[in-house]
C-alpha cells in the first residue's frame, strides 16, 4: 500500500518535503552505531525517547533504533504538502506526566505549549430562528460563560455542570496515582522473591489508597468505570448536544459506541491530563507535535543517549535459555544488549520480532487475541481560508475567532447519531454520517501554514480496518469516504470544499503501515475493561516485563495505555 495518499486542487506537482527531526539531526549527532549497548530501545516514539532519557540518566549506555527517517512515532510534524506543516497523526497534547515535563526540562529543550480556551465547539446543523444563526455549544474554562452556553439547551444542565465537573475531578484525583505505578503483579505476590513481593505491594497499596480516597462514593465511581458513558451522562444531563459532546471523549479512538460498557473509562483518561498546571487542559504544541519529539530527543541525547533513524529491527536475539542478547537488522548486522525496551506494539514485539518457539504458547495466543480494532481515519487538510461555520460566522478581517482554536465537534448533536455511526462500521461500512473532530492548530500557531492559509486536522470515525465482504481499502474507497467527510464539513461550513488545496487521507491500514499502529489503533490496543491495568497487554505480564528475561514493553500497549501518557516508561 502506498505510504501517502494526496488529492490536490489544480495541477500543483511540487516535491514533498518533511519538517521535523531529520536524519542528520540524530544519527549524525549520535555518531556511528556501536556493536554493544547496556540498553536498546526499539522505536523512537515519544515513549521510547522518554525511556531512553531515563535509562541514560540511570547510568546505562542506551541506543534508540527507529525504522523511519524521522523520530517521534505518531508524534511528528511533516510537511506533506509544501508550505503546510502537519501534526500528521497525533495532534493534541495533555497527558504528558508533569514530572517528566519537569525532570527532563522539556521547556529548556524547546517545548512550547499553546493552551486552548475555549476548548470545545459543537455547532448545530439546524435552521436559525428569527434571522439568527443556528445554535452552537462553546465550552471553556470560564464556568459562568460555559453555563450560559449550556443554558441555551437546558437550564437544568447548566446548573448541574459544575457539580459534574467536581464529581469527575474527584475521581481523577483518586485514579491518577495508578498511572505512575506498576499494576499489581498477582503472580509475583504469590511466587516472587521477598524483594519482588515488596515492590508488588506498592502497586497494591496505590490501588487500596484510591478506594479510600473515593470513600463512600466508591460505588458511583465504579459505575463510571464500568457502565456505558450514555448511562452516566443520562444521569447528569438531559440535553443531547451536551451529552454527545462529552461522549466524544469516551469513544474517540475506540471501536465502541456511547452505549458500550466501560466507555466511561476512556472519557476519564481524557480528563486526566494536565498542562502548565491546569487540570484537564489540552493544547497544541508550537511547531506541531514533532516539536515535542524534538524536545524529548534533545533531552535524551544531552544525557548521552544515541538515537539512530532508518534502523529497522528485524528480530530480537535470544539465547537458548530465553534471555535477551541483542537485536538484528535486516542486513544481518547485530547490536548486543542484555536489556531491550520495545516501544513497538505488543503484537509486533512478540509475534514478529521475537522467536515464537521461545515464548509460552498461552502467552502467544493471548497476544494474538489482543484487540487492536480501530475506527479512525485521519485526514490532514491544507486550506486557503478559515472554515466559516453557519453557527458562528467569521469576522470580516478573516482572523481566527475563539471557536477556531477548539476541538470542533461535527455530527455530534445527539448520542443516537454517534451510535449510528458506530453501527455502520460494525457492519463493515464507513459511517454514512461520521463523527468528526476538526482542529485548526494554525489558529494559534501561524508558523504551520503560509499567510492567510491554515492546516486542518480531521479526526474521523467510524471506519473499519477491513470493509464488508473482506474488501480492502483502495484509492477509490479512500477518496469516497474523504469526500463524504468533506460534504458533512461543507454542510456546517459552506465554502469549505472550495478552500481545500490538498489533503492527506490515512485509513486504519495506512496508520498501521506508516506509524506501526496495529489495526490503526492509536492506543496500540483497545482501552476496554478486559485490556486494562493488570490485564494489559495480557494477564500475568502487566508490569512491562515479558516471558523473556531482559525484554520489556514501554509503549501504549502496556499500562496505562492511551496514546501520549509517557507513564509506562517511569516504573
Amino acid at each position: 500500500m502506498a505510504a501517502r495518499h494526496f488529492r490536490w486542487r489544480g495541477t500543483t506537482s511540487a516535491p514533498l518535503n518533511f519538517w521535523g527531526c531529520s536524519r542528520a539531526s540524530h544519527s549524525g549527532a549520535s555518531g556511528s552505531l556501536k556493536r554493544e549497548y547496556d540498553a536498546v530501545v526499539i522505536g523512537a516514539g515519544h515513549n521510547g525517547l522518554v525511556a531512553a532519557a531515563y535509562l541514560q540518566k540511570g547510568g546505562l549506555k542506551t541506543a534508540v533504533l527507529e525504522r523511519r527517517h524521522i523520530v517521534g512515532g505518531a508524534a511528528v510534524t511533516e510537511e506533506i504538502i509544501p508550505g503546510f506543516h502537519f501534526s500528521r497523526a497525533s495532534y493534541l497534547l495533555s497527558l504528558l506526566r508533569p514530572q517528566i515535563y519537569k525532570e527532563l526540562e522539556l521547556k529548556r529543550h524547546g517545548l512550547k505549549v499553546l493552551l486552548r480556551d475555549p476548548y470545545s465547539f459543537t455547532p448545530m446543523l439546524e435552521d436559525g430562528q428569527d434571522g439568527r444563526p443556528p445554535r452552537s455549544l462553546l465550552l471553556g474554562n470560564n464556568m459562568a460563560e460555559t453555563q450560559r452556553q449550556i443554558a441555551q439547551f437546558s437550564v437544568k444542565d447548566a446548573q448541574a455542570f459544575p457539580k459534574y465537573e467536581t464529581f469527575m475531578s474527584h475521581l481523577v484525583s483518586a485514579i491518577n496515582p495508578l498511572l505512575d505505578t506498576c499494576p499489581v503483579d498477582l503472580a509475583v505476590l504469590s511466587h516472587g522473591s521477598l524483594l519482588q513481593r515488596l515492590k508488588a505491594l506498592r502497586g497494591l497499596w496505590t490501588l487500596i489508597h484510591a478506594g479510600f480516597t473515593l470513600g463512600k462514593e466508591l460505588p458511583q465511581y465504579y459505575e463510571v468505570l464500568t457502565a456505558p458513558i450514555s448511562k452516566i451522562l443520562d444521569f447528569w444531563f438531559e440535553s443531547e448536544p451536551l451529552k454527545a459532546t462529552l461522549a466524544t471523549d469516551a469513544v474517540i479512538g475506540a471501536m465502541s459506541s456511547p452505549h458500550t460498557p466501560g466507555s466511561g473509562y476512556v472519557l476519564l483518561h481524557h480528563v486526566m491530563g494536565e498542562l502548565e498546571g491546569q487540570q484537564g487542559a489540552w493544547g497544541y504544541v508550537a511547531g506541531g507535535m514533532g516539536a515535542l519529539s524534538r524536545a524529548l530527543a534533545s533531552a535524551a541525547t544531552e544525557l548521552g543517549a544515541e538515537i539512530f533513524t532508518e534502523k529497522e529491527v528485524a528480530r530480537i536475539l535470544l539465547s537458548s535459555d530465553r534471555k535477551v542478547r541483542g537485536v538484528c537488522f535486516k542486513d544481518g548486522t547485530e547490536v548486543k544488549s542484555r536489556l531491550i525496551l520495545s516501544n513497538a506494539s505488543p503484537q509486533l514485539t512478540f509475534l514478529e520480532l521475537t522467536p515464537q518457539e521461545l515464548l509460552p504458547p498461552e502467552f502467544v495466543q493471548r497476544i494474538s487475541q489482543f484487540d487492536t480494532r480501530s475506527p479512525v481515519t485521519k485526514i490532514n487538510v491544507a486550506v486557503d481560508q478559515l472554515p466559516n461555520f453557519l453557527a458562528a460566522p467569521n469576522s470580516t478581517d478573516g482572523q481566527p475567532s475563539p471557536h477556531h482554536q477548539c476541538s470542533i465537534h461535527l455530527n455530534c448533536e445527539d448520542m443516537h447519531t454517534v451510535h449510528q455511526a458506530f453501527e455502520d462500521a460494525s457492519h463493515g461500512r464507513p459511517s454514512l454520517r461520521p463523527m468528526i473532530e476538526l482542529c485548526i492548530p494554525s489558529a494559534l500557531d501561524s508558523t504551520l501554514a503560509p499567510p492567510g492559509c491554515h492546516v486542518i486536522s480531521l479526526f474521523t470515525q467510524y471506519t473499519p480496518y477491513t470493509l464488508a465482504g473482506g474488501k480492502q481499502w483502495n484509492n477509490h474507497e479512500r477518496d469516497d469516504y474523504a469526500d463524504r467527510v468533506f460534504d458533512w464539513v461543507e454542510a456546517y461550513a459552506p465554502g469549505f470544499k472550495a478552500s481545500v488545496i490538498a489533503r492527506d487521507v490515512l485509513t486504519p491500514p495506512d496508520l498501521e503501515q506508516i506509524f506501526g499502529l496495529p489495526g490503526g489503533n492509536i492506543f496500540h490496543g483497545a482501552m476496554s475493561l478486559d485490556q486494562l491495568y493488570f490485564a494489559r497487554p495480557v494477564p500475568s505480564y502487566s508490569s512491562y516485563r515479558s516471558p523473556v528475561q531482559g525484554l520489556y514493553l514501554c509503549g501504549s500497549g502496556a499500562h496505562p495505555g492511551m496514546c501520549l501518557t509517557w507513564a509506562a516508561v517511569q516504573t
